[in-house]
């Protein structure tokens, strides 16, 4: 195991890291922006290094910064959690050549499944199942035209460098089609420097189903089962759940034993996560892999009693996987919501502010995730990801009863500060979700409800204000420097 690792992330997935590396006696390095120097990840660090201002290209997004911190402390390792440069291949390659290791996947690896075309393809190659529509990218409109003619409407337009929730566009007509198609190019430009999009039909009524996997060095994964991610706001989850609700044994297991092979097929290492669309017939459509821990593991280690971060770590270490298929059981219903600084009233924007009071609920198999303290400042330079909040019963009645129970308790107020509180309990209240009978169209419906039936026109998602750009261009190996001079505290 690592002596020690520098934590390349901030809020409540920094101190998620932070407390699996100090039960495995790792010594932990936080890095942090001049915004974050109170925050609860540097307070608890054993060291900290400042690795520049508010902006998170300038600091959290600052590769040269992080390594160079790392280099100065002697980490070991680096723990990238989940956003900022966790994803990206060109950070993974140089923390490799300046000695580090990165805990996620090698540099290769992501950099394929980075690219969703390129992915498309290779789990195509490993046989699964892939929603209609190309493999390849449209590099012209008229490409573009003729796939969705073969799919049929609506389509969705998909940047292949995209994330997040990012760089997709729903077309519902041919005549909307060259407009969005232009649209989507000229964002991903914008967004990830890579124009490039693909087409595939949109399921309407559809599930977003999620098998979380691990997978070691050495050939050998496993995976904890499913997730269902189907409330979403602009493509970005609200609530999930573990298992899966609502579906059939047999197509559970098809899901998981298809992305375990998916991944392994591609030489995958570490926690990953393979999304899919399952459609009203239970037809599984492949979407994507995410090559980091996701927002939502607490409640697959809910249900599972596995820590996924020290998976992470173990795996990272080189140990063999330390978990078998036949080992892995899932007990009762988890269910995770996520308590955003956002206004739903008013198109889900960010409402930064001090928090004049914060008081997270407690009790039996309740967890909260989070970074938040009465007089904490939530920045507008980040994720508004306030907190976390997961619960477990034995049954999916009592785990949204016990949820909406924590969710009354939960107590955040401060000048301008609104949550997603009163709208996630609107969620649970919701009769087709009671009955795990809802789609990925949820949110919008209830939106649409509060609005007097009136639905938006599609349109581009964009790119909320508070998530992290891509990362700078590759830095040489050995020619990192500090954006500012490193404030470090050694505990």
């Amino acid at each position: 195991m690592f002596e020690k690792v520098l934590i390349a992330n901030r809020g409540e997935i920094a101190l998620r890291v932070l407390r699996a590396c100090r039960e495995l006696g790792v010594r932990t390095v936080v890095v942090h922006s001049s915004a974050d120097a109170d925050s609860l990840p540097v307070r608890l660090a054993d060291e900290t290094v400042r690795i520049g201002p508010a902006p998170s290209r300038q600091s959290y997004l600052n590769a040269a910064a992080i390594v160079e911190a790392a280099r100065q402390t002697g980490a070991q390792a680096v723990h990238p959690g989940y956003g900022f440069l966790s994803e990206d291949a060109d950070f993974a390659e140089i923390c490799a050549e300046n000695g580090l290791v990165f805990i996620g996947p090698p540099p290769q690896v992501m950099s394929a499944l980075a690219d969703k075309a390129t992915a498309r393809a290779l789990m195509r190659r490993a046989g699964l199942p892939l929603p209609p529509g190309s493999v390849r990218t449209l590099p012209t409109v008229a490409d573009a035209v003729e796939v969705a003619a073969e799919v049929g409407y609506p389509v969705i337009v998909k940047a292949a460098a995209g994330g997040g929730g990012r760089g997709m566009t729903v077309v519902r007509s041919a005549a909307a089609l060259p407009r969005a198609y232009a649209r989507t190019r000229s964002a991903a430009q914008v967004a990830f420097g890579d124009d490039r999009v693909y087409v595939e039909r949109y399921l309407t009524d559809a599930r977003h189903v999620e098998v979380q996997v691990l997978c070691d060095g050495h050939g050998n994964g496993v995976h904890l089962g499913t997730r269902d991610c189907s409330v979403q706001r602009r493509h970005q989850k609200l609530v999930e759940e573990a298992p899966a609700p609502a579906l059939a044994a047999a197509t559970l297991d098809t899901l998981a034993e298809t992305a375990l092979r998916g991944a392994l097929s591609v030489g995958f290492t570490g926690a990953g996560t393979v999304e899919f669309l399952v459609d009203e017939a239970e037809r599984c459509h492949f979407l994507e892999i995410n090559c980091r821990i996701q927002v939502e593991h607490p409640v697959t280690e809910m249900v599972t009693g596995v820590d996924l971060v020290h998976e992470q770590l173990h795996i990272a270490a080189g140990v063999p996987l330390r978990l078998r298929q036949e080992e892995i059981r899932l007990h009762g219903v988890a269910v995770e919501c996520r308590v955003n600084v956002e206004d739903p009233d008013h198109g889900f924007a960010p409402t930064p502010g001090r928090l004049d009071r914060f008081r997270p609920p407690g009790g039996p198999f309740t967890r909260v995730d989070t970074h938040g303290h009465v007089g904490y400042l939530i920045s507008p330079h980040y994720d508004s990801l306030l907190a976390k909040v997961a619960v477990w019963a034995p049954d999916r009645p009592s785990a949204l009863d016990r949820l909406d129970r924590a969710l009354g308790e939960f107590d955040v107020a401060g000048r301008g500060v609104r949550t997603t509180i009163p709208f996630v309990r609107r969620v649970l209240d919701d009769p087709a979700f009671r009955k795990a009978r809802h789609t990925t169209g949820l949110v919008d419906r209830l939106l649409a409800d509060r609005a007097g039936g009136a639905t938006a026109p599609a349109a581009t998602v964009p790119a909320p204000a508070t998530v992290p750009a891509p990362a700078p261009a590759a830095v040489p190996a050995g020619d990192a420097a500090l954006a500012d001079p490193p404030v470090r505290r050694t505990r």
